[in-house]
């Protein structure tokens, strides 16, 4: 598997993180989300959503959420 066990389950936790970030009709903070895939901190939680997506959880929320953006600027 060529990983380490807490690589292993961060990339499941990172994938339901991203999960949660896409849903637009979500309106959990960051914070929250970190927690609730089991996550203890934010920067170790930035630090592995970076690792595996190659950016920061925040960007990676505006980028898959385009319609919102979009009502926002009108």
């Amino acid at each position: 598997m060529q990983s380490n066990f807490y690589d292993y389950i961060s990339k499941y936790r990172i994938e339901e993180a991203k999960s949660i970030l896409s849903d637009q009709s979500s309106n959990k903070t960051v914070l929250e989300i970190l927690y609730e895939v089991g996550f203890n901190s934010k920067s170790s939680f930035n630090t592995a959503f970076k690792k595996y997506t190659g950016v920061t959880p925040s960007k990676f929320k505006r980028n898959s959420q385009p319609e919102i953006r979009l009502n926002q600027n009108q």
